[in-house]
């Protein structure tokens, strides 16, 4: 099939036209009975500070996005581009999105093309991914006896992570088969502006022995938030201050990402968020700062959580790093965020802090300080402490305040 085109589009974006709106729709039209598939373009000069990001809306709504990742997507009744759900390219008007994610003074020249093309081109398109890699990967051994609670059980995981669907370099097969490696019980996996992986989470964790939580980093400039459970897409286009109340409304829940985390820090007002994550992976750059704790400290009430944050190899911190630890039943990890049950480490081997009853239990921590916000300091005489009296939010250190661990 010769491919037709159906929208060609040059551009330069300047900083006024940012400053004016940030997310830009293009239209084009699908004629007739619809396309077989649809090929969308878009490159840009590499100009210094130049970044633009790509997503795709259809007659029906919105069909997915890549942000900055990709320059080249698909899409079809049988497959898609991973960050797109496959869907019949139906007649009518479609619309490019762009994301003016970074424009420099000089501006950023665009080139956006898109074609009809056949069934060739998306099969180019699918055999250029990550193959997924075999079952039966072997979990490392943990020997570590920890508390239970009324029939509960410690689970240990992430919040935080990146595939093939938006920015990160693996398949949702290869970055469960990673997790699993690392020793993890579960994983959120949770990609850009876009719910396109969770179709394929439920057989590839059963497939892995893990159990994936369907998640999506709904994503703007001003602010980064993880919204947690199968609950459709939280469209990163609607305002902010509605993000949480949609997840809310649907059984999911929305934490808050790594609130102080560069240039994606969280810049929206702060009314008590129910879940954060506290512990980035990034806080390993500089393991004394302690504005991570200063912040949980001004948010009383706020669920902690940890996130790697993985993208690729030698990126972020690999799954499991750090490693949140949730007091389950079952296998119902969002229920136990919802009710606190969490706790978090810089990994799933380190020194541990957990909650049983009304005590707080230190474990591989000998030689470390427990203490929390306007409460003693108590060197830690042995690898297990059992210690009362410890209310609030607490953690581990050690002579240098360096953070080990952490407790609600």
């Amino acid at each position: 099939m010769t491919s037709a085109t159906l929208l060609r589009v040059s551009r330069t974006w300047l900083p006024e036209d940012r400053a004016d709106s940030q997310i830009r729709s293009i239209a084009f039209d699908v004629p007739g009975s619809g396309a077989g598939a649809i090929e969308v373009e878009m490159t840009y000069a590499a100009e210094p500070g130049a970044v633009l990001d790509l997503g795709l809306e259809g007659p029906g709504g919105y069909v997915g996005w890549s942000g900055g990742a990709r320059s080249r997507v698909v899409v079809s009744q049988g497959w898609a581009t991973p960050g797109y759900v496959p869907q019949p390219v139906e007649p009518g008007m479609w619309c490019v999105l762009i994301g003016l994610h970074r424009v420099p003074a000089a501006g950023a020249k665009m080139e956006l093309t898109v074609r009809e093309v056949g069934a060739a081109v998306v099969e180019q398109h699918r055999l250029a991914e990550p193959e997924e890699p075999p079952a039966g990967g072997e979990r490392p051994a943990r020997r570590r006896d920890l508390p239970t609670a009324d029939g509960m059980h410690w689970l240990a995981g992430d919040f935080h992570s990146h595939t093939v669907h938006s920015d990160g370099s693996l398949s949702v097969g290869g970055l469960a088969a990673l997790a699993v490696s690392r020793g993890l019980d579960f994983l959120a996996v949770t990609d850009h502006n876009t719910t396109s992986h969770h179709a394929e989470l439920p057989a590839v964790g059963r497939r892995h022995g893990i159990t994936l939580v369907p998640g999506q980093e709904v994503t703007r400039d001003v602010g980064h938030a993880n919204v947690f459970g199968d609950v459709g897409l939280v469209d990163f286009r609607s305002p902010p201050e509605t993000w949480a109340g949609q997840a809310e409304s649907r059984g999911g829940l929305l934490s808050i990402n790594h609130p102080l985390a560069a240039d994606c820090a969280w810049l929206l007002p702060v009314d008590r968020p129910k879940v954060a994550e506290v512990w980035h992976s990034s806080w390993s750059l500089v393991p004394t700062w302690g504005a991570p704790l200063a912040w949980w400290l001004q948010t009383p009430g706020t669920t902690p959580i940890g996130g790697s944050d993985f993208h690729l190899h030698g990126s972020d911190g690999l799954p499991g790093s750090p490693t949140t630890w949730v007091l389950a039943e079952g296998d119902d990890v969002l229920g136990a965020v919802q009710a606190g049950r969490t706790a978090v480490s810089a990994g799933v081997d380190g020194p541990l802090l957990l909650r049983e009853g009304d005590d707080v239990v230190a474990i591989g921590a000998e030689g470390l300080i427990l203490t929390g916000f306007g409460q003693r300091r108590q060197v830690l005489l042995d690898d297990r402490v059992r210690t009362t009296g410890w209310d609030g939010p607490c953690w581990l250190e050690d002579a240098d305040r360096h953070v080990h661990a952490l407790t609600a």
